[in-house]
């Protein structure tokens, strides 16, 4: 994410302003989705990266038609897809923005040469191709969020943080009109420019909200969006570039740097809680308490941890149990699917009536909702009348209930 920053900073340095860096890094930091991206395990900050790399090249090697731009742009391009598969919008935005610099003749890169390096992006992807239209007819399986709505579209393009620097700039032009000489900025913003700024703020989440809407299988997640929240960022910095002078820009950076902190820092909490998923302090409590014999029962906290893919001998370590790789249970684990499925309750029948009956205690361990299930689920067994339940914990939204005899 450091590195996204940096090349965040490039962008708008060469896009807005030559003093409009320090701002969009700032403005960057305003937007919780990115400060949450630097320390999640998940792939999006590497995604982050590449997308601004990838725009970054582009425009470089569209504004100065050298070929190791173009190569660098090509990698990059490449390897994004891969990442996740939820980022194909992004490929709307280089082609379109590629089109407008040909067609209106901006740039010394002529079409020939722009053919073949679309081309070799096209034909290094199609594998990934293949891949995404192989899970997209098993699209159902991995519906995790509501159907979006139009209030939910406008949160997740963050118009509050582009009208407020907005407002901001406008206010902070008549607040020091009266010492204005000098034009506002070094040059007018281009329209490429702006249809660059443009599209990688909104073009992903209007992608995503029209897909979600008319495939109805919403993928509208906030870290599925997270990906296009440095265009927003951008935007904020183009709507604020018409009010500031040169000398204004590091003076607006620290105005906007001290916003953030005074808004979002946690200030009663001297270490904030980055999420209120405690893996560590549930997997300790349970290290605690349980010895090697005692029976864990652990549902993937993974929604791709469902039949057949999953089995009771699943290999461990592995994706759909990430979390004990790195926070290990010292017991007897008992691996189960992400939710309810027929094959699930057959194995939970089999251990209730075996292992868990003749140990006269078991715990519970994972995320809330599929332990409350199996709560339930084990609470109305004959096999477990009378037995004693005990909630452990807090541990946010993991979970663990010990059962004994």
């Amino acid at each position: 994410m450091a590195l996204a920053l940096l090349l965040v900073a490039q962008l708008a340095r060469r896009l807005i302003h030559p003093q409009a860096r320090w701002f969009a890094v700032f403005a960057c930091l305003a937007l919780r989705g990115i400060n949450y991206q630097a320390d999640d395990a998940r792939p999006y900050a590497l995604g982050s990266f590449l997308a601004a790399a990838a725009l970054l090249f582009l425009v470089r090697w569209l504004d100065d038609a050298r070929w190791r731009d173009a190569l660098l742009f090509v990698l990059c391009a490449v390897l994004l897809w891969r990442v996740h598969l939820i980022y194909w919008p992004l490929y709307l935005l280089f082609a379109g923005y590629a089109l407008l610099r040909l067609c209106t003749r901006d740039t010394p890169v002529g079409w020939v040469p722009a053919t073949a390096v679309f081309a070799a992006i096209a034909l290094l992807l199609l594998p990934v191709l293949l891949t995404a239209l192989s899970i997209l007819r098993q699209a159902k399986a991995h519906v995790m969020a509501p159907m979006p709505s139009l209030h939910d579209l406008e949160i997740s393009v963050k118009l509050g943080l582009v009208l407020s620097c907005a407002v901001a700039g406008w206010l902070w032009a008549r607040l020091h009109g009266h010492r204005r000489q000098e034009p506002a900025a070094a040059q007018p913003v281009s329209l490429s420019a702006a249809v660059l700024i443009a599209g990688w703020w909104l073009l992903h989440p209007l992608c995503l909200f029209a897909f979600s809407r008319i495939s109805r299988e919403s993928l509208f997640m906030p870290r599925y969006l997270s990906v296009g929240l440095p265009g927003a960022a951008l935007a904020a910095t183009l709507a604020v570039s018409r009010y500031l002078r040169d000398a204004e820009w590091k003076p607006a950076a620290l105005v906007l740097v001290a916003g953030v902190f005074l808004n979002m820092a946690q200030w009663r909490a001297p270490w904030p809680r980055h999420e209120s998923s405690d893996w560590r302090a549930a997997s300790r409590r349970i290290n605690a308490i349980a010895d090697a014999q005692t029976p864990v029962i652990c549902p993937s906290p993974f929604l791709e941890a469902k039949p057949p893919a999953w089995r009771p001998d699943y290999p461990l370590p592995g994706f759909f149990y990430a979390h004990l790789a790195v926070y290990p249970i010292r017991a007897d684990v008992l691996l189960f699917p992400f939710g309810d499925s027929r094959e699930a309750e057959a194995y939970a029948t089999t251990v209730a009536k075996g292992k868990l009956l003749h140990s006269g205690r078991f715990i519970l361990y994972g995320g809330n909702g599929d332990i409350d299930f199996w709560r339930k689920w084990f609470r109305g067994r004959r096999e477990f009348a009378g037995w004693k339940e005990s909630r452990l914990g807090p541990f946010g939204d993991v979970e663990v209930i010990e059962f004994q005899r």
